[in-house]
């Protein structure tokens, strides 16, 4: 560990510069991803982790689920949509159980969790009974099952985030290949 350092006080104030403008390309580039993503998607967040049982059987905890956003296409009956809850910043996964229709032809969504005995009414911003379609985060088009889990461990030991994160940095910024 100690030798990473020793290798870093023999780099000269070029071989410095370079490396970290390496790690600021590889740290670019993942953002440059992931507006494209954003872009191609019309969706927020394009890519999202289940973070709880809910939706038992359909998707598990830890699986990262691919997220598209088409207003064109209508959510329908029993499509598994993401949405946001005004005042909360953590995204839900759940699936549309009914579709109400307004006299202005805007469509409302009720939704509940596969593993819930309940609909979604409760977890709703207070008097609120329906989403709108500006709730709506996206919609599940596919999903790689556990790939998440990394991203739940991480939040739930935030320590092991900052030390895995400053390991890699260092690691960039000292490597001199």
């Amino acid at each position: 560990m100690f030798g990473m350092f020793d290798e870093f006080k023999r780099m000269n104030k070029r071989q410095v510069a370079f490396q970290a403008l390496a790690f600021l390309q590889i740290v670019s580039s993942a953002l440059l991803i992931w507006g494209g993503l954003r872009i191609y998607t019309n969706s927020e967040s394009p890519i999202v982790v289940v973070l709880s049982g809910s939706m038992r059987p359909a998707f598990h905890r830890g699986d990262l689920l691919y997220l598209t956003n088409s207003y064109e296409d209508p959510v329908r009956l029993g499509e598994i949509v993401v949405f946001k809850i005004r005042g909360r910043d953590i995204p839900i996964v759940h699936r549309v159980l009914r579709l109400h229709e307004e006299e202005g032809g805007a469509a409302k969504f009720l939704t509940k969790g596969d593993h819930n005995g309940a609909d979604d009414r409760g977890l709703y911003a207070h008097g609120q009974m329906w989403l709108g379609r500006d709730d709506i985060v996206g919609r599940a088009r596919g999903f790689v099952p556990y790939v998440g889990m990394v991203t739940i461990v991480m939040n739930d030991y935030p320590q092991l985030k900052v030390l895995l994160l400053a390991g890699l940095g260092l690691f960039v910024l000292l490597h001199r290949e």
